[in-house]
């Protein structure tokens, strides 16, 4: 039996970015979600292709129509009408869009591990405490402490400090670096915004640190802003995937690399890696100076111990 021709999901995404999208691409969106919000109007045949579909989406994309239809126990032009009433112009333009969809990856698609089992909230439990072990476990093999040592000597005498980082993850790392780096009495500020990073970049110059963040150190609008502060002459500091395309155009890199976990459901645990990097690097500045550090510290306790109830064991700043 013939089989449909196979279809790789990334040159499929890559083909869609490069076309200019219709206004019926626009309507249209996911095809996965399509089918689900389609899934009540469609009629009873239809649905059951829609439940093949979802069920194995791997399968449909690479199944001829025939055994697509065999698997939905439906006739080939059930499929067909089926693709049309998703909003497709056939099966193959169908297919194409499953293979964009696919493109996300397995694990937003496929079930999440012990789903419906009694397994499911114990194996959570452990694998989230799991990979947080795993992410600060990462940091401490992949950072040097010679790059630290540099990149903590230039923050300490820099004129002012800047943060970039944008997306999830990486805009909190970045409002995190000012929380640290402020009671050290250095100017700092963090931004995620494209456009206003690119403005406090072009205001920088010599004398003057970017703490650049990026998990996968594609972050177009963070290489972006960076190389601009770089031109002006200001030390970029980059915590991100080592190799990346950040990494290659920063001073100082920070090397931190934590795998994707093969759960979409769980947070992801590289922040820890990149929050443990940033206490390094605040911990290390600290010590560039510690007695100015130290007295910084104990003026911003002293006003903070103001109207409570004077009890000096909580951490700074609650």
């Amino acid at each position: 039996m013939p089989r449909a021709k196979r279809i790789h999901p990334a040159r499929a995404a890559r083909t869609a970015a490069a076309t200019q999208p219709s206004r019926e691409d626009l309507v249209l969106g996911d095809i996965l979600s399509v089918i689900r919000q389609s899934a009540p109007g469609l009629s009873p045949s239809e649905q059951r292709v829609a439940t093949v579909v979802l069920a194995d989406v791997e399968f449909a994309i690479h199944a001829s129509n025939s055994e697509l239809a065999h698997r939905a126990r439906v006739s080939e032009p059930t499929v067909t009408r089926f693709s049309r009433s998703v909003g497709c112009r056939g099966v193959r333009d169908f297919k194409v869009r499953l293979a964009q969809a696919m493109a996300v990856g397995r694990i937003y698609i496929e079930p999440p591990p012990h789903v419906g089992t009694d397994l499911a909230r114990p194996a959570l439990w452990r694998s989230v405490f799991q990979e947080i072990r795993r992410a600060i476990a990462a940091a401490e093999q992949g950072l040097a402490k010679e790059d630290i040592e540099k990149a903590a000597e230039a923050i300490s005498r820099c004129s002012k400090l800047a943060a970039f980082g944008v997306g999830g993850g990486s805009t909190l790392a970045a409002a995190e670096v000012q929380n640290r780096f402020f009671r050290l009495g250095i100017a700092v500020s963090h931004a995620s915004d494209p456009r206003l990073m690119r403005m406090i970049a072009a205001t920088l110059g010599q004398g003057d640190v970017v703490v650049a963040i990026s998990t996968t150190g594609m972050a177009k609008e963070v290489i972006e802003a960076a190389a601009i502060a770089r031109q002006y002459g200001a030390l970029v500091v980059a915590i991100t995937k080592p190799r990346s395309r950040l990494a290659s155009i920063a001073d100082i890199v920070l090397g931190v690399h934590v795998p994707e976990a093969p759960d979409a459901l769980k947070p992801t645990a590289s922040r820890y890696a990149i929050l443990a990097a940033i206490d390094l690097l605040a911990a290390s500045t600290a010590y560039c100076k510690p007695l100015e550090a130290q007295a910084r510290m104990r003026r911003i306790k002293y006003e903070l111990l103001k109207g409570t109830d004077g009890n000096s064991n909580g951490p700074l700043g609650d």
